[in-house]
């Protein structure tokens, strides 16, 4: 009797055993299926985390089979199926009584199948990892699983074998495979490839290598990559070391989600994101805590391929680490809703018998634009730039000439992986077709036509002069119109020609009142004037920008208006807010710029909540490049004199853009803060300035100095003191906790940064350094 009972109790518990893993594994039964189109119809993981399921593209009715993060505001997907075949609604995911596991569209026709599906599954789950497995009546046996079969993610505790691999989508809404692809090679490195899309096949050499290979000695080598529970990327090798791909100390599991992602620009980039919202507010999305290569624009090499950014184009990474491209002038992009796509020629570059080349090109230079691995078909040494770019010029083969190391590289279409290179002296000198380039329309015309022309003229004034008084009187009026409204015209062709080079439109007041809707909604006041939104249209599409109205500028306005939009104009950098056109009619002088969605550095800081620590240095480090360009690679100097958080945007990607740029010399000297002739506003001030001493961008690193504190810590410059209503100058106080050894005191609600205050402690010494009052004693930007 006992031993029956005992046994009844075994039983008992194998069973409620058997029921809690059930219930903990989220079982899904054989039979079972998902319907797109049917919003109820998803699996999920039993944490709530993970979500298996169709998702709608958008603008299309097709859906995507994938895995998604449920539990975060943009439902991030971290793994999918029919990427280059997206499903019409009414598409079934179907688990068969016999284990299979295929998807099919409405018809029946199948778009995606499980392959290598061992035989014996008993159910299916989505497991806590974001893992979807076909399981046998083990547990821990799976017949079949979506982390041996990555598309473009890897998460933690996934591993990636040899032969293991992840390739980019197409774009950042286009699931079908892209360019790019991370791959694990035998004994050999983990990987960053670029291949051709329409044959997958695999350019060498990669553009990242992990440095885990050994060809003496293959015990030594990779074999395996892992992406742990703590949230560490690390690749073993074969004798049982590892190596840290993740460097430095990252954000706890525990708080956040993690995920590795092969990104459609070709970056392989470690992503964290906060698992709860702060107060019910979530602080921000996905930020990165490493990435891989570091600057893709220059990594990839060889003569294949056409580089991170399509032939035809600029690659230049932003801070951080993301490429941005841009087309060479005279080209367009290829897709405009892609700037990866590569640019084509506006007007495709002909040579007609019998025209000169100046009737038909100009040339126009880039600064530090390079095309290393395009085929150059002729080079020779030379000491001046003219004979290169004449060289370029009357060729006809020749679209762009380098200027580089002393010699001239002349090149043909397609030009690819494209580059700005910063730290190399040099230059493209591009030709472009005229818009209205044909010889019959040049003022510059055949010489025998000319003479014709001249003799015509001698003849008819001949004649005219040997008419009546009366006569002669009114021909004397009417070429004197017709030469005045002709210089008139040359006058205005002049001001457009000008203002192409600037790249800038001009903008009538009216235009720019209807666009603004009577200057209606303020987004910003300053120093130099009110800032609105408005909706600048344009035959194919519409655009918002922001509309700045000067005020008070300095007596002689309009020609320094002109002048310094034109300084402006010139200054292309990703942390420049950008100049896209101008008003200067009657008294009205306005600024048109692209618009920052996401306000100002100074509403990010001191808002409700706190920002993430890795995003504050990332946009301290794009400002510091801002200005290293503005007081070090102009062709002439500009000195901001206002750096403050209010003078910093940030775009849809919180990338930090400086404004105001140029505009202090616009300005009279009464048109400041304070009451003297100072420029800047208090406390960001450098005491030169009440000096008398001549100012130079030292005053720009003072001010730097102050803002990147604030960036550290959070705080206001200024603020008062609820008790005492006495003012606490934050420098001040960091000077003193950082005599003291107490900069904790500065952070004490920050877990991030108390976490990392080795590096806190350091960019607080560069903080001190830039607000030293001897400014010969403050570093350069660029140090």
């Amino acid at each position: 009797m006992a031993l029956a009972l005992d046994f009844f109790i075994i039983l008992l518990f194998y069973f409620l055993t058997i029921l809690s893993n059930a219930q903990k594994l989220n079982q899904i039964k054989l039979g079972s299926s998902l319907t797109a189109g049917d919003d109820s119809s998803a699996w999920t993981s039993s944490s709530g985390d993970f979500v298996f399921g169709f998702r709608h593209l958008d603008n299309q009715n097709l859906f995507l089979l994938a895995i998604w993060y449920d539990k975060i505001p943009d439902k991030t997907i971290v793994w999918y199926a029919n990427g280059a075949s997206p499903a019409p609604k009414g598409s079934k995911i179907e688990l068969t009584s016999d284990g299979k596991f295929s998807l099919s569209a409405p018809n029946g026709q199948s778009i995606w199948k499980a392959e290598n599906v061992a035989d014996g599954v008993s159910y299916a789950s989505l497991l806590d990892t974001g893992n979807f497995v076909l399981a046998g009546e083990n547990y821990d046996k799976y017949m079949w699983e979506s982390f041996r079969y990555p598309s473009d993610t890897i998460l933690p505790t996934q591993v990636l074998d040899v032969g293991g691999v992840l390739s980019s989508r197409m774009t950042k809404n286009n699931y079908s495979k892209g360019q790019f692809q991370l791959r694990l090679r035998p004994d050999d490195h983990l990987v960053l490839n670029t291949i051709s899309s329409r044959m997958e096949f695999v350019y060498d050499p990669p553009y990242y290598k992990s440095g885990t290979s050994d060809t003496n000695n293959s015990m030594n080598s990779g074999f395996r990559v892992v992406f742990n529970e703590t949230g560490y990327i690390k690749v073993i090798k074969r004798n049982g070391v590892t190596v840290n791909l993740t460097l430095g100390n990252i954000a706890s599991t525990k708080d956040f989600y993690h995920k590795a992602t092969l990104d459609f620009d070709g970056i392989f980039t470690q992503y964290a994101h906060p698992k709860n919202p702060n107060n019910g507010v979530w602080d921000k999305a996905w930020f990165s805590v490493w990435y891989e290569p570091k600057d893709i624009c220059t990594s990839l090499i060889g003569d294949l391929g056409d580089g991170a950014c399509g032939f035809n184009s600029i690659c230049a990474v932003d801070v951080e680490g993301r490429p941005t491209c841009e087309c060479i002038p005279g080209f367009s992009r290829v897709d405009s809703s892609n700037q990866y796509s590569g640019c084509n020629q506006e007007k495709v570059q002909k040579c007609n018998q019998g025209s000169r080349p100046e009737e038909l090109f100009e040339m126009q230079a880039m600064n530090n634009a390079f095309w290393p691995f395009s085929a150059n078909y002729e080079s020779f040494p030379l000491q001046n730039e003219e004979v290169c770019n004449s060289s370029c010029f009357n060729d006809c083969n020749c679209v762009v000439a380098v200027v580089k190391e002393g010699t001239c590289w002349k090149k043909k279409l397609p030009l690819s992986h494209g580059r700005l290179d910063r730290n190399t002296y040099g230059k493209a000198l591009v030709k472009i077709p005229k818009v209205d380039g044909s010889a019959g329309n040049k003022i510059s015309q055949h010489p025998n036509r000319t003479k014709k022309d001249q003799s015509a003229v001698i003849l008819v004034v001949s004649i005219l002069l040997g008419g009546s008084l009366l006569f002669n009187f009114i021909f004397v009026a009417t070429v004197s119109l017709v030469v005045f409204f002709a210089y008139r015209r040359s006058q205005r062709v002049n001001k457009v020609s000008s203002l192409l080079e600037m790249n800038l439109r001009v903008f009538t007041f009216q235009e720019l009142q209807e666009a603004t809707e009577g200057f209606h909604e303020e987004v910003g006041k300053g120093s130099f004037g009110t800032v609105y939104k408005g909706i600048i249209s344009t035959s194919t599409s519409k655009a918002i920008v922001a509309v700045k109205k000067l005020e008070r500028l300095s007596q002689d306005g309009e020609k320094e208006f002109k002048t310094e939009a034109g300084a402006i104009a010139k200054t292309h950098h990703k942390n420049l807010v950008r100049l896209l056109g101008f008003c200067d009619e009657g008294s009205n002088r306005l600024l048109v710029y692209e618009f920052m969605s996401n306000g100002t550095l100074a509403s990010f800081l001191f808002g409700i909540s706190r920002p993430d620590w890795n995003k504050r240095l990332q946009m301290a480090y794009g400002i510091a490049r801002g200005l290293m360009y503005l007081h070090e690679e102009c062709s002439t100097q500009i000195i901001h004199c206002d750096i403050k958080p209010q003078n910093i945007l940030l775009d849809d990607t919180f990338t930090t853009k400086i404004s105001d740029f140029g505009l202090a010399k616009l300005l009279g000297s009464d048109q400041t803060r304070t009451s003297t002739v100072i420029r800047g506003t208090k406390g960001y001030v450098a005491p030169e300035w009440f000096r008398n001493s001549p100012v130079t961008a030292k005053v720009d690193v003072y001010s730097y100095g102050v803002m990147l504190l604030e960036i550290l810590c959070c705080r206001r410059n200024i603020e008062m003191e609820r008790d005492n209503e006495e003012e606490v100058i934050l420098v001040d106080y960091v000077y003193d906790c950082y005599k003291e050894r107490v900069l904790e005191k500065l952070v004490v609600n920050d877990e991030e940064v108390l976490n990392d205050l080795k590096r806190f402690e350091r960019l607080v010494m560069v903080g001190i350094w830039c607000i030293q009052e001897d400014h010969s004693l403050r570093p350069n930007m660029k140090t």
